[in-house]
């Protein structure tokens, strides 16, 4: 791997990065970075300088699985045990029903 010494090195022009792109490769490769443009700046380094600093990120996926807590084996309470729910409507007659359609159907409007 090539050394780079840390110097601000000058901006080559659009026009002349078109017109010596063979050029800046090089230097790239053997002096460090090359920087492109006035304006908005880019930057020219070779693949192994860049694939350094950009190691692919692990996934989300992968990070929870190898942090996921190890504490053992937990006890999970049953969902029903003790939890007995009164189901509604269940001591309504059938006149309690019916009286419950009139209301809210319009049929008692009349009445």
């Amino acid at each position: 791997m090539v050394g780079y010494e840390r110097r601000q090195p000058r901006a080559w022009t659009v026009a002349e990065a078109k017109a010596r792109l063979s050029e800046i490769l090089r230097r790239a490769e053997e002096e460090g970075p090359q920087r492109i443009g006035t304006r908005k700046e880019f930057v020219v380094v070779p693949a192994h300088v860049w694939d350094a600093n950009n190691e692919p990120t692990q996934s989300l996926g992968q990070w929870l699985i190898e942090n996921m807590p190890r504490g053992g084996d937990l006890d999970i309470p049953s969902r029903h045990e003790g939890r007995e729910r009164p189901v509604p409507f269940a001591d309504w007659t059938e006149d309690d029903w019916e009286a419950f359609d009139r209301r809210h159907t319009g049929e008692d409007a009349g009445e």
